[in-house]
């Protein structure tokens, strides 16, 4: 066998193994992605239940239930389709009835998605990218909205935004 021919053998077989490893780390994170899911897709394709994914949208006005041990009924819409959501926990601080959010669980057999994380959007300017773009598609979103250019300017505490809601200046996100 001569050196070149070893070279050869050498090259190629660290190429397979590093194909092999690629190959299953790309095997192992398959079973971890989570796609987002806007409410139309989810009755429009048909998701199966027991399908684990992120779900966003609007937090449907007048759908806001509290129960007894932290347990939260609500309706996430993107204005075409609405999806029940079931969550048990501490809702974020700027949760609320009219703004995004993503949720992230499974799809009941009943079409309820019990969520298992619930993210608010973090100011008013912010809206899930891919919720923006349904809305978008929709025709339903306005650049810097009604609400939004007024009330995302930071606020000392104590001085109220121009909505008449007190500010409580900048947080930061936990």
């Amino acid at each position: 066998m001569t050196r070149k021919s070893r070279r050869l053998i050498l090259i190629a077989a660290c190429g397979a193994v590093l194909a092999l490893a690629l190959g299953l780390i790309l095997s192992a994170m398959s079973g971890s992605i989570v796609f987002f899911r806007s409410p139309t897709e989810v009755t429009a394709q048909g998701v199966a239940p027991g399908t684990r994914f992120r779900l966003g949208g609007l937090v449907k006005e007048g759908s806001l239930q509290r129960g007894p041990d932290q347990n939260i009924d609500f309706a996430v819409t993107d204005t075409n389709a609405t999806v029940q959501v079931q969550y048990r926990g501490l809702l974020p601080d700027l949760f609320r009835e009219g703004q995004g959010i993503v949720a992230e669980g499974r799809l009941e057999p009943g079409g309820i998605f019990r969520a298992d994380t619930v993210l608010a959007k973090h100011d008013e300017s912010y809206m899930p990218r891919e919720v923006a773009d349904a809305l978008k598609a929709q025709g339903r979103w306005q650049e810097g909205g009604a609400k939004g250019a007024a009330a995302s300017k930071e606020s000392p505490v104590g001085v109220k935004t121009a909505d008449g809601e007190p500010g409580l200046g900048r947080r930061s996100e936990r």
